[in-house]
């Protein structure tokens, strides 16, 4: 038995969500705010015993921030969890078909669990008697509902409903739009009520390990304390008789401590100043000096510590002389034994949840951990921010978490695709490529030169790194652009993907004539074939974008380097030619080459320089003279601004600010005065972006910003 699907509807940050879990391990990942620790609480709601109080304590605050301002008047929040592959034993048949199954065959093999946070029989009697369109009325009732008087949390379980599809959404709550509520629900739609008493949370073993933040606290709270609780586990199955001899002994300790003749005469000491201070009258009647260690079992254990060494120390010492790694994964490291020895009693399955495990651990630890986490008969789920530890995860269990305003959307990355398209993609996603995962937008290359230049470009030109647009550029180097983005789609990954590649069209004339030399024939074939894989590459870029409107691709007319030269970047390209070169007539002739107006002479000596040096290092070589003169070619532009969909004003008017700043750094005649003042308008909402462009124009005409705000417009 395993958790199969959660649906979310209007729970926190979720208006409509649908995560899907596989069996064995499951991860969650996404960006800060997007939900991760949401979907866990609406998770312990339902199968977590010690939280089974707070689905009864819901308030307003728990509906999604799209329904604020009173909008959540009359809603519901649904969470809903659906369970596969239940076994046919009595025990769990007689549960869920009393309760949350859905019994098709001889066994029920799915189960519904689900929570509804609805308004009262009374509520829903006035809204279901309201005439279709009576908005007037349908507002009277809502002003009235608080959440204190009219809202209720019932459990219901045989439900077959989608609760996703907004239709039927209407159909159980109401359409507030057109004011026509339901009288009646139907329960074999929807589910039947689940008594209190059969709570599915009693029958199941269910361990939640919270984010790593003080474990050191942790250890010192004898509420938290994970070694305290896998002693009073552990405690629990010893005869109170095997606890006899050690009682004793500690009552005998306690004995000779208070017998030892200094505590005998400061007792003596004691009371005699006391009486001599206040007399007899009023001195206590009695006084002693008694030594506490405690012989009840359950203290005894509590008085227990932990010491550890770290690797490679010989000094074994306290749980807060341990690292932050340390520690915490020690803390990990007992609250899964801790999972282990719940797990190990009779229950009708084992359910292990890990809420951002990597904090302060090493990274190769993470991925060993975690890659060897495993536990057989256990649904693990985990959230996560490390690549490290998504890297290792299958990506058929991972969900990801897009954060939207005021909701979250969730995707699963292999929804569609066949089963070898699934291996492709697991090989390809390391450590350093799962990025695209956590990304707002991504943009993919194929060269080094792409890889090391365009995040400097951007920087330099810009005043913003990629990272802060919140795209990952990714190097798929061999790999097939299609074999990666065939994750971002409507089914999968609904995130923008710009692919930047070459055209590779001719910088010269290809045709063979009967005087060329054989040299000069070998270089127009290798021209040519260039030309043709550049077409074909095109031809099936193509074909992959139909229908797609996730994947675009941007094309450098010829290849990267010949374009960034050709979009006014001269310069930055001359300075390396002395370093390239060490004959002067060569240098000579390569800056000759480089101010030729024709293609075939200056692109032919560009990528002989790249050529020569190796295109990685010459792009290295080049990305010392990047500045903010620097001109982003136009389809690297193209790409990163289809890959990332919108940007905040103040994002754009740090762009504008940058970029007056570094004009005027390298001209201090130019008088900013108005833009500066319009700009600030902008960022406050007086005026719309249209407007800084004829005020900047006449103080930077020509400047790239321009070409910038006309693509933002």
């Amino acid at each position: 038995m395993y958790i199969s699907k959660v649906t979310l509807l209007n729970y926190r940050n979720f208006a409509n969500a649908n995560f899907q879990f596989q069996k064995g391990i499951n991860t969650i990942i996404g960006e800060n705010g997007s939900g991760k620790t949401n979907v866990f609480k609406a998770i312990r709601l339902l199968l977590e015993d010690a939280s089974l109080q707070f689905a009864y304590k819901l308030t307003e605050g728990d509906f999604n921030r799209k329904l604020d301002k009173n909008k959540w008047k009359g809603h519901w929040i649904i969470i809903s969890i659906e369970f596969d592959e239940l076994n046919n034993e009595e025990a769990i048949q007689s549960l869920f078909i009393h309760g949350a199954g859905i019994a098709e065959e001889d066994y029920v093999k799915k189960a519904t669990y689900n929570l509804f946070f609805r308004p009262k029989a009374d509520i829903r009697q006035k809204l279901s008697e309201l005439a279709e369109g009576d908005t007037v009325g349908l507002q009277t009732v809502l002003d009235d509902i608080t959440i204190q008087d009219n809202y209720e949390t019932f459990f219901t379980g045989k439900s077959t409903a989608d609760f996703n599809d907004p239709a039927l959404y209407k159909e159980l709550v109401g359409d507030f739009e057109n004011v026509i509520f339901p009288s009646t629900i139907d329960a074999s739609k929807f589910g039947s009520k689940i008594p209190h008493q059969m709570s599915v949370a009693k029958e199941i073993s269910f361990t939640f390990i919270q984010a790593l933040r003080d474990v050191v606290s942790d250890f010192h709270n004898n509420r938290t304390n994970p070694l305290f609780t896998l002693l009073k586990n552990k405690s629990g199955e010893i005869k109170e008789a095997d606890y006899r001899p050690i009682s004793d002994l500690v009552n005998d300790l306690n004995a000779s401590i208070e017998a030892l003749p200094d505590v005998q005469n400061i007792r003596a000491d004691i009371k005699s100043t006391i009486q001599d201070a206040v007399g007899l009258t009023y001195s206590p009647s009695s006084l002693s000096i008694k030594s506490s260690v405690p012989d009840e079992p359950e203290k005894l254990l509590q008085s227990l510590k932990l010491f550890i060494g770290e690797p490679g120390e010989e000094y074994e010492g306290g749980i807060h002389e341990l690292s932050l790694g340390g520690a915490n994964l020690i803390f990990l490291t007992l609250k899964l034994l801790e999972f282990k020895y719940r797990k190990s009693k009779d229950t009708f399955a084992n359910f292990l949840i890990i809420e951002e495990p990597e904090a302060h651990i090493h990274n190769h630890i993470q991925k060993t951990l975690f890659d060897k986490l495993d536990y057989g008969d256990t649904q693990i789920i985990y959230s996560t921010h490390s690549t490290q530890i998504s890297e290792v995860s299958n990506v058929e269990n991972i969900n990801i978490l897009a954060k939207k305003l005021n909701y979250a959307e969730v995707y699963q990355p292999s929804t569609g695709l066949d089963p070898e398209n699934i291996n492709q993609i697991q090989r390809y996603l390391d450590a350093v490529r799962t990025n695209l995962l956590f990304a707002k937008g991504v943009i993919l290359v194929e060269g080094d030169a792409e890889e090391i230049l365009i995040p400097i470009m951007v920087k330099k030109v810009l005043g913003i790194s990629l990272d802060e647009f919140g795209i990952s550029l990714i190097n798929i180097r061999s790999t097939g652009f299609e074999n990666v983005a065939q994750l971002f789609h409507s089914d999968r990954i609904q995130r923008k993907c710009a692919i930047l590649t070459d055209l590779d069209d001719a910088i010269c004339d290809i045709t063979e004539i009967a005087d060329d030399s054989d040299a000069l024939k070998k270089y127009k074939k290798k021209v040519a074939g260039s030309q043709k894989k550049g077409f074909a590459r095109k031809v099936k870029l193509d074909a992959f974008e139909i229908g797609n409107a996730w994947v675009k691709a941007f094309y450098a007319n010829y290849t990267f380097e010949v374009d960034f030269f050709a979009e006014g970047n001269e310069w930055e390209v001359i300075q390396l030619i002395d370093q390239v070169y060490i004959d002067s007539p060569t240098r000579h002739r390569s800056k000759t080459d480089l101010g030729d107006d024709d293609v075939a002479i200056h692109a032919k000596r560009i990528l002989t320089m790249a050529n020569q040096e190796g295109k990685g290092w010459f792009a290295i070589m080049l990305g010392k003279h990047i500045s903010y003169k620097t001109v982003i070619p136009k389809y690297i532009l193209d790409g990163i601004f289809f890959a990332k969909e919108t940007y905040s004003t103040n994002i754009i008017a740090d762009i504008i600010e940058y970029r007056i700043s570094k004009n005027f750094e390298s001209n201090n005649a130019l008088d900013f005065t108005i833009c500066r003042a319009e700009l600030l308008k902008y960022r406050n909402g007086g005026i719309i972006l249209e407007d800084l462009v004829f005020d900047i124009d006449l103080v930077i005409p020509g400047d790239q910003i321009l070409t910038l705000i006309e693509k933002l417009k």
